[in-house]
């Protein structure tokens, strides 16, 4: 049975509490949040022993599940780092390089396992497309989200586009060459709406534009290689393929068009995508990278790639707008 502490229970903690409940060989021992309404609540509710001090509830269990405010994750997972507890939290890794840095170096050092929670790596548009072979030349994302003061104790860069920036990172194997940004802060301190362009050693380019002002909600990723084009919709779960034909595309919708080089065939599918929750499963593959001592699905490197990359953002906005 795999003791489980969590800190924080506020809106996605209690997400992440009811899935932990669901997972088999999972006992939860306890959680800790110092805020006194939602943590009573929270044992009213779940009878569910509440903490009063964090080491304490560290030392009482094997794994920690960190969905506590971002400026709060160091200091956690390097205390349940030092106990030898396994650490799942929530992104970004953590505030800061540094700090994300030396939490790599702490997990090198010990015999723990750590996974940071890029949960769109779970997202069934994403799983959808994973058999396929991925070398994308040109990326497309729009990531929009109305307001919501939960979550802004960070640029939109880390709160949002950095889910964008994993996957990036997870399907481009090529070294990040240049990057230009521009960012406005509307409604907080920090930028709230951001247009990005990633460029890659290989020649793929990413543009990336990720907004926590909008009107509507948006999460797209397009993906284009050669013959083939690929749009995922993460909000809706729907996945399009369009690409050139194949004997194997037999359950295409397909169409002939003239070209230079004669006539081709054009196959458009939409893969079956699972049904499955993804905070859910990220939890339980972080439970079997414990217990089969496995890799985690996104590491603490995988957390740092993606935050290396967030915060040369952050310098390029910042950067141009001293400039302007």
């Amino acid at each position: 049975m795999l003791k489980v502490g969590i800190f924080g229970v506020g809106h996605l903690g209690k997400f992440h509490l009811n899935n932990w409940k669901e997972i088999k060989d999972v006992e939860i021992v306890g959680f800790y949040d110092p805020e006194d309404s939602i943590a009573n609540e929270v044992v009213e509710k779940y009878k569910i022993k509440r903490f009063l001090n964090d080491e304490e509830l560290i030392e009482s269990c094997d794994a920690v599940d960190i969905i506590a405010p971002t400026n709060f994750h160091f200091d956690l997972c390097k205390k349940a780092i030092r106990k030898g507890k396994h650490v799942f939290v929530e992104k970004p890794l953590a505030n800061s390089m540094t700090e994300a840095k030396e939490l790599v170096n702490l997990v090198k050092e010990s015999n723990i396992k750590l996974q940071v929670g890029h949960v769109e790596r779970f997202n069934p548009a994403y799983l959808s497309i994973q058999e396929l072979e991925l070398a994308p030349m040109f990326i497309e994302v729009h990531r929009l989200a109305q307001f919501n003061p939960r979550g802004t104790e960070v640029s939109v860069i880390l709160d949002l586009m950095i889910h964008d920036i994993d996957i990036i990172l997870s399907i481009v194997k090529s070294e990040v060459k240049n990057i230009s940004a521009n960012g406005v802060a509307v409604m907080t301190e920090t930028p709230d709406i951001a247009s990005v362009r990633i460029e890659f050693n290989n020649g793929c380019v990413a543009n990336l534009t990720s907004s926590r002002i909008s009107m509507k909600k948006m999460r797209k990723m397009r993906l284009f290689q050669k013959d083939a084009y690929i749009g995922m919709d993460f909000l809706n779960k729907k996945t399009e393929i369009i690409k050139l034909k194949t004997e194997n595309d037999i359950d295409s919708f397909s169409f002939d068009i003239d070209t230079v080089v004669g006539k081709k065939t054009i196959a458009i599918s939409n893969p079956q995508v699972p049904e499955i929750n993804a905070i859910k499963m990220e939890l339980q593959k972080f439970c079997e990278a414990i217990i089969n001592n496995t890799p985690t699905v996104v590491s603490e490197v995988d957390g740092l790639r993606a935050m290396d990359v967030a915060h040369l953002i952050l310098q390029k906005i910042k950067h141009n707008t001293i400039s302007n």
